[in-house]
């Protein structure tokens, strides 16, 4: 195994114990590691995304559950439209974007240089999603659940089509959503989000089953250590306040999306 390959299933690592600790953002780099680490296609590492991102939520959301933070309602009314979305993009839209998307004097944007490109856009608003100051904790305050169903649908189709292009949760569109939408107190929209990326990630994932072979056993050892490191980043939360490193990984997560940019218009 080369250097490159192990610090590619090292990022894997990083990506569960960064979700771990400040209970999202770390799927946002599961593609750039696939990609420039462990040399996957862009169209391959979104789907493989679309999978770790899963069964990692999946584990946050089941913790939540067991914690009573997960709205289940919400979820449902949320997710169903998300993953509608989220498979219809990844089963008939990713296959039917041709190869070739158009040229800029000598430059030919391409499919795989086009969704590298609209993933570094997704990285820039996630940024600043994590590096901007919100005061959370005005949010807390237990409301009744009110459900605005047209916006959700809509927000629901919106979040699942960007999470079927770039393969990452979206946990930043869908948080601010179920706060301001279903007026979800802030922890458990954050705890209810992990279901609905779950849920949608998965799902959409059987979209790229039909249409791409799936190489079982190193997505199985990519999983597995994301998902090692969720556990290693929830008891390191114990002695790090995953709060104050948010804004930090925000900076980095900044820095990944410009880098991306850089590499695709000069590779």
């Amino acid at each position: 195994m080369e250097i490159i390959e192990i610090l590619g299933f090292f990022g894997a690592l990083i990506i569960g114990i960064v979700l771990g600790l400040i209970g999202g953002g770390g799927s946002i780099l599961t593609v750039p590691v696939l990609v420039y680490l462990l040399m996957e296609d862009p169209v391959t590492a979104t789907a493989y995304s679309l999978f770790v991102v899963g069964t990692a939520s999946l584990v946050g959301a089941v913790r939540n559950m067991q914690k009573g933070l997960v709205d289940i309602k919400t979820a449902t009314v949320f997710a169903i439209p998300a993953f509608i979305a989220v498979y219809a993009t990844r089963k008939y839209a990713v296959p039917a974007i041709p190869d070739s998307l158009f040229t800029v004097a000598d430059f030919e944007v391409t499919k795989d240089v086009g969704i590298m490109l609209f993933f570094a856009l997704i990285m820039l608003l996630a940024s600043y999603s994590m590096i901007k100051n919100k005061k959370e904790e005005l949010n807390d305050i237990e409301v009744e659940v009110k459900y605005n169903y047209p916006l959700i649908i809509v927000e629901g189709i919106v979040v699942g089509f960007l999470t079927g292009i770039v393969g990452a949760g979206g946990g930043f569109l869908i948080i601010p959503a179920l706060v301001l939408l279903a007026k979800l107190p802030m922890k458990k929209a954050v705890a209810t989000s992990l279901l609905i990326i779950a849920v949608k990630s998965l799902i959409g994932f059987l979209g790229d089953v039909q249409n791409i072979d799936i190489e079982w056993s190193f997505l199985g050892i990519f999983t597995g250590l994301s998902v090692v490191g969720i556990f290693l980043g929830i008891w390191l939360n114990k002695f790090i306040d995953g709060k104050k490193l948010k804004k930090g990984f925000g900076w980095f997560v900044l820095l990944m999306g410009i880098y991306i940019v850089y590499k695709e218009f000069t590779a």
